[in-house]
């Protein structure tokens, strides 16, 4: 089954791979690493704010599902399948949150067992998860990774 079938039977579609909104590239390939951009989810009052006040650890987990959808969208468009991927290598996922929470690992496992149902093995990774004071235009997940291709 190709990965994309995966995504479909899981229930899930790539958006479409949204352009850089500043002086930077969606990625950058070197030999058969990809570094990716971070990506946040869709501006939307539901994916805003700080964890777990304004936006609960749920909502913050699909926020990291949906950003894992567009960044391998990214892949999809940099190399032209995702079938080409060899190791998802890691995951570095920034939460927005209040002082005191420290669940971070919590809001980026959306991620990262989203990575391993639609790659198996290949989607495990290594992963920093870290709370920050704000992220871009006040969402509540941002996540950037490096990905191997299998050329």
């Amino acid at each position: 089954m190709s990965i994309e079938a995966r995504i479909a039977e899981l229930g899930h579609t790539l958006p479409e791979v949204p352009a850089p909104a500043g002086s930077y590239l969606n990625y950058t390939r070197s030999g058969n690493l990809l570094f990716l951009a971070g990506g946040i989810p869709p501006v939307e009052e539901t994916y805003q704010g700080k964890v777990p006040t304004d936006t609960s650890i749920e909502i913050a987990q699909e926020a990291a599902r949906l950003v894992t959808l567009n960044r391998l969208a990214v892949v999809k468009d940099a190399v032209g399948s995702l079938d080409k991927v060899k190791q998802i290598v890691t995951v570095n996922g920034f939460v927005s949150s209040e002082p005191d929470f420290y669940a971070h690992p919590s809001v980026i496992n959306g991620c990262s067992d989203l990575l391993v149902e639609i790659f198996g093995d290949k989607g495990m990774h290594s992963r920093t998860a870290c709370g920050v004071a704000a992220l871009p235009l006040n969402v509540s997940v941002e996540i950037n990774m490096v990905v191997e291709i299998d050329d």
